[in-house]
Parts: structure tokens; sequence; C-alpha cells
């Protein structure tokens, strides 16, 4: 940290002590103006019964919370109770709370899960749907109850300002569903008293995050997300005297943060996929929300949005898949589509099709989602029937910014060869903090099958050996030097050295694809090594060579990973793997070097190799292929793919693209 952050934690830490002590805090809000509310932003889908089956389990105390599924929490559940291990939270000063600490919480991303309130919009959106009471005051239900157990400012759930945000968030949805200040929930004497009570928390909590915005090398998804609930608080209850330097405030570091996060060429800087679309799903609230109240966005900040999308798009595999590349936490604003299967990146395009007059993202998307219909409405829907069908995948394939490479054939075709190279940047601001080790990873899919994956997530704050192993070199397909990660830990979600990747060469024209990048994350051994690697893709993508190359002098032990998904056939031959897919068949030769060995692993548990998470908090065995030798010098590691298309008409589209 350097100068000017230690001066903010120092005067944090102290801003702290006072507020446990009573100072500063909004124990008595002012008396909210409750003429002056904002103009609701929503929509309708067409088809209420999976939103009204989704209430009526959340009335009978079902929860879905990550591996958890349909979870008898109760109704209404014990909000400061983690409902994976069972740790019911004390109800200290909540900004004192060490909520890493596994043994005072259990898992706090369990416990903050159901206290975003999600459930509240859901109950909302089925009272809004179907007309039903009960929804409605099961809505009330929960909020009264979470004022009851989580009394202001203590406990977990007034520990993180982001949990607060995120709450206003799923807060102001209910409120527009519920039927803003004419709901029905309002009238009498009681309906007032709980009217109150709710405006008293919303007061309290936008005065918590206004006081304890994440700054410095914490300034990453946390502080967008922070300002987009304060944004969305401030235009949804205008009603007290600071709500206008609220609004003006995160109007303002919104458009600064939407440029500083997103690189030119569309990359979060986080290097996350999932983060992408968190931060560009925040953004596609926050223009239709200031639509809706005239505040529109800038052009700039339009712009941003649209080239996110525009890499969500390119990454996009022609079955609607990602790499799971970098940390993912799973979390929605809202749980708008019931669909099973729901793909929010997907969603993404769809909303954007409208929104931005795009027929490439309408073909990616392919329909207009729940969603969509729920937050651009009729009009989004006509906007996005509208654009022509068909439109083909002519999406760029090098984001230099973000440092991730397209290469392949028959882009958007069931022919589809996508592999996705990756030279950029550990992650975003000093601690990087939801970056992995995956400095020159490739990626693969095959006719829209992940063949050559990701492993993804799994763990955040707990299962240290897991979060280790998920972010680490081993779990990505690259190089490992003497059982080293290519950057140095510091915690769960700190990076101490960190690699530096840099992209040397691209070439992408009709004689195939050719990629080099190198990074320095071994460097810093007794005997530095510097890595290379080289890809060469042919024209058809039948033959896709990787040379990896190792520029040292001495001797060390070198570990080659290659992960697949656990969809593939994979039988090993020597040093031949035989992988076999729905409608391809792909020969993989490993390097042959004496002494070399060659090994499939699925599911070891000590060390942990060969899983893959789709989901946080669930894993399952994956075969990871490994080979291992011991090098002397500079060396050339040659790995070679040679792919088939298993199917004629596939195999006869490859021809012609």
């Amino acid at each position: 940290m350097g100068a000017p952050e230690v001066a903010h934690r120092v005067r944090d830490a102290v801003q702290q002590k006072l507020q446990a002590r009573g100072y500063g805090l909004a124990h008595v809000p002012p008396t909210a103006a409750r003429q002056r509310f904002g103009a609701p932003w929503l929509g309708l889908p067409v088809d209420a019964a999976p939103h009204l089956a989704a209430a009526e389990r959340i009335l009978a105390g079902r929860f879905d919370v990550f591996a958890l599924r349909d979870a008898d929490l109760g109704f209404p559940p014990e909000w400061n109770r983690d409902p994976k291990t069972g740790t019911v939270v004390p109800l200290g000063f909540g900004k004192t709370l060490n909520y890493r600490d596994e043994a005072v919480v259990g898992d706090i991303k369990c416990l903050w899960e159901p206290n975003r309130h999600l459930a509240v919009a859901d109950l909302a959106m089925a009272y809004r749907l179907g007309g039903d009471l009960r929804h409605a005051h099961g809505a009330q239900a929960l909020l009264e109850s979470w004022w009851q157990q989580c009394p202001y400012p203590l406990g977990p759930n007034w520990s993180s300002a982001l949990e607060l945000a995120l709450r206003l968030v799923s807060w102001s949805h209910a409120w527009q569903l519920l039927g803003g200040i004419n709901s029905p929930l309002f009238q009498g004497a009681q309906g007032q008293a709980f009217l109150q009570r709710w405006l008293d928390s919303i007061y309290q909590h936008c005065h918590f995050i206004a006081g304890h915005f994440s700054r410095h090398s914490s300034a990453n998804n946390h502080l967008f997300g922070e300002l987009t609930g304060l944004h969305i608080a401030a235009l949804t209850w205008p009603c007290w005297p600071e709500s206008a330097g609220w609004l003006a405030q995160t109007e303002r570091e919104l458009e600064g943060e939407a440029l500083k996060q997103n690189g030119p060429d569309g990359v979060n800087r986080e290097q996350t996929i999932y983060y992408q679309h968190t931060v560009a799903d925040e953004m596609l609230l926050c223009v239709l929300a200031g639509q809706a109240n005239g505040r529109p966005r800038s052009a700039a900040f339009l712009r941003r949005l649209e080239a996110m999308l525009e890499f969500i798009a390119a990454m996009l595999n022609v079955a609607g898949e990602v790499p799971m590349i970098g940390d993912a936490d799973d979390a929605q604003l809202a749980h708008w589509d019931k669909a099973p299967g729901a793909s929010p990146y997907a969603s993404l395009l769809a909303s954007g099709a409208a929104l931005f007059g795009r027929a490439d993202f309408k073909a990616k998307a392919r329909a207009f989602d729940d969603k969509s219909a729920w937050l651009l409405g009729e009009a989004g829907r006509q906007a996005f029937d509208a654009l022509p069908d068909g439109a083909p995948d002519t999406l760029p394939r090098a984001f230099p910014d973000g440092g991730y490479y397209m290469m392949g054939s028959g882009f958007g075709t069931r022919s589809e060869v996508r592999l996705i190279a990756d030279a950029g940047p550990l992650g975003y601001l000093g601690i990087a903090a939801h970056g992995h080790a995956d400095a020159l990873a490739l990626t693969l899919s095959v006719a829209g099958q992940m063949v050559l994956v990701d492993p993804g997530t799994y763990a955040y704050h707990t299962q240290k050996q897991w979060r280790d192993y998920f972010r680490g070199t081993s779990a990505h397909n690259t190089v490992r030097i003497d059982g080293r990660d290519q950057s140095e830990s510091g915690g769960n979600f700190l990076w101490l050295r960190k690699a530096r990747a840099q992209r040397l060469a691209w070439r992408d024209d009709a004689d195939g694809q050719f990629w080099s990048a190198s990074h320095d994350g071994y460097l810093g051994l007794k005997d530095g090594v510097l890595h290379r690697r080289d890809v060469r893709v042919a024209p058809g993508a039948a033959l896709i060579a990787v040379d990896d190359v190792l520029e040292c002098q001495g001797a060390h032990e070198v570990e080659l990973f290659w992960h697949f998904d656990p969809r593939c056939r994979l039988q090993l031959d020597g040093h031949v793997l035989h992988v076999t897919g729905d409608a391809f068949a792909l020969d993989m030769h490993v390097p042959r070097l004496p002494d070399a060995t060659v090994q499939l692993v699925c599911g070891s548990d000590d060390p942990p190799l060969g899983w893959i998470s789709h989901r946080f908090d669930e894993k399952q065995a994956a075969p990871v292929l490994v080979w291992r030798g011991r090098l002397q010098g500079t060396a050339t590691l040659r790995t070679e793919f040679h792919l088939s298309l298993a199917t004629p008409d596939l195999s006869e589209n490859t021809r012609k693209t």
C-alpha cells in the first residue's frame, strides 16, 4: 500500500472505533419526504408460472444457496445463521466483525447470499404477476423479520458495504413490483408504520454505504456495486436532504469507474469473465433506471457498456458457453429468469441487442429472455424482434487491452473451432483480488463442446486448500516450473508477486493464425526461467501446434497441464491422447523427451488436481493430462492437436469456412 492508502485505512479504522461507540451513526434517520419517489422501470415477462412456483417455495421456507439446493431454512429464515455450517454469528458491531474468520462466521458467502434479499424481490414479482396478496405479505414478513434479527448496525449483515448495496437493489425491485408508494401494504396505520420502518432502514443503508466505499486497492467491482446500490436507492427513494448529493456523487463516480475498470476493448480489468458480467449487469441497470428518471448516462458510458457486451459475445461459443476464466461467485441482481440453465451472458446480449441495435448480439443471444423482458419491457422485445436474424459472427478476435485472442475456424457455425489464448495481466489494482495464476493459458471448444477448460473457482473465504488450487497454475492449461505458481499468493484475495504477461506477435490471415506471448513469473527463481508460448492454427484448424519455449541455464522440474471437460471421452496411448466428443475426434501429441512422464489424473484430493467447478461451492472430478520432465537449459516443448470433425456435414462446413 502507498501512503494515501495507508492514511485512508487509518482514518477508516478510527471511524469504525468511533461508530462502535455510537458516534457518526444514523440511529434516528431524518423524516422522509414521501411525496418524492422515483419512476419505475420494470416491465413484465410472458410466463408467470415459474415465478409463482418460486414464490410458493419461498413461503414454504425452501431456498437455494449455492450448492445447497431446496434447503429448508424456514420462513422467515434465521438471517444471522450460515445455512451451510449452521454457525450463528453474534450481534457485535458489524464493521469490526472479522467475517473472514471461519470459526466466527462459518462460510460468510453462504450467510450473505440469502441476505441479499433476492427472495423479497421474488415474492414481489409473483405478486405483480398474479395479484395474490399472500406473496406481498410474504415479502413484508421477510423484511420485518430481517429488521428484527439484524438491527442497525450490528452483526454480519452490517459488515460489508457491498452487501448492503445489493440488498438495496433487491429492495428497489421489490418496491416497484409491490406498487411503490401506492402498495396495499402501506394502507392503514399498520401499513404506514411498516412503510416508516422500511424507509428508515433504506436511509441507514444509504448512510452506511456512503461512509464505507471500497477505495484504493479495494476499488474494484466492490466499489462499482456499492455505487450502483446507492445510485439505484437515490433514484428510487429521493426522500432525504442527502439524496441529491448521493445521486450526484454516484453518477459522477459511476462514469469514472466504468472507464477505469473496463478497458477500451471492453475487457473488465479484473480478468474474470463472471465479474465482466456482474459489472455489465450493474451498468445496464443504471442505464435503464437513469433513462426512466430523466438521468441518462453519457455516450462514453454507453460505448463502454457496448464494448463489454461485444467482448462477451466474442467469448461465447456456438453453444452459448464461455470459458470460466478468473473468479466467479454466481451473484445476480435478481432472479429474473426462472428457465433451467438460463445463461446470464446470453441474457446480457439479448438486452444489448435491443438497446444498441446489434443483430450480431441477437444471433448470439438467440432469444429475448425473461430478464430482458423485465428490464426492457415490450418496447425492448419489439426492438429485438425487429433486428434481422442470422447475423454472421464477425466480432473482433483480438482484445489487446485485456490480453485475449480468439483463434480457430467456422466461428458461429456448427463446425466452430474456438481457441482462446490469455496474455492478459493477473488482475486489477495492487491486490489483483479475483485473478488466477493463468498466464498464457488456453481454452478450446469444438463444434460447441468444451474441450480444454478453465476449471473455475469453487471456494472463496473457506477451504483454503481448494481456494489455492483453483486459482493456482496447476489448475490451468499452462506450464508450471519447480512446483511453484507463476504468481505468489498472499491470501484468498491477494497476490504479492505478480507474473506479467505480454503479447509478442499476433497474425490472422489466409495462412491461419499465429500468436506468441511470454510471462516473467519465473524470472525470480535462482535460475530465472522465461516462458514463451507460440500457438499456430492451420487454416480450418485441422492442426493446432503449441510450442512452450523455456529460456534458462540450469535444471528445472517442468509440468505441463491440459484440463479437459468431463464430457469428453479420453484414452491415453503412450504420448498420444485420443479425445472424442459428440461431433469431433482429437489426437493430442505431447512432447517426447527422455525420462518424461505422462499421466491422466481425475479427482485427486492430495494434492488437489483434476477438478472442475461449474458453480460456486460445487466441484466435480474432471480429467487432466499432466506431462512432467526435468529440463536442463533452454528447451522447447511441442504439443500438437490433430482435429477431425466426426459428422460428415460438419466436416463439409469446416472446408467451406
